[in-house]
């Protein structure tokens, strides 16, 4: 009798135990949030002091305050209309996510890498290139 009673207590630290570990996985929701808006003001919150960008024809190092004005050119010449995380994923502090954006020029892939510094996740690297379908 003791048995059957020990199998919901496994069964339930099992799924509390996979929903720990997706928990991890997933990525600060106003990151989207401020993608899909368009605003870099928002989406800046989230990165670390300098971050690696990669845009279009940029790419190098960046203050997070010009990484900031980069992203608001950006945003200001490619007006979104959606963007969708297609697959987010972890390993050790390091959290990283694939999305797609779409704007009213065209739609980009967006990848981005997050690290965690004193229990906060923040932007390390964003990688934005046209998604030509491939």
């Amino acid at each position: 009798m003791k048995s059957v009673n020990i199998i919901p207590v496994v069964l339930i630290a099992f799924s509390s135990l996979a929903a720990t570990v997706q928990e991890q996985a997933k990525i600060p929701g106003g990151i989207s949030i401020a993608i899909k808006a368009g605003n870099a003001a928002e989406l800046s919150k989230y990165m670390n002091s300098t971050i690696e960008l990669l845009l279009l024809d940029k790419e190098d190092f960046y203050k997070k305050n010009v990484a900031e004005t980069i992203l608001k050119d950006f945003f200001n010449e490619y007006q979104t209309k959606d963007f969708t995380i297609r697959h987010q994923g972890a390993k050790n502090d390091a959290q990283y996510a694939i999305g797609n954006l779409k704007t009213e020029k065209g739609d980009f892939r967006v990848y981005f890498l997050l690290k965690k510094v004193d229990q906060q996740l923040l932007i390390y690297q964003i990688r934005i290139k046209p998604d030509n379908g491939k």
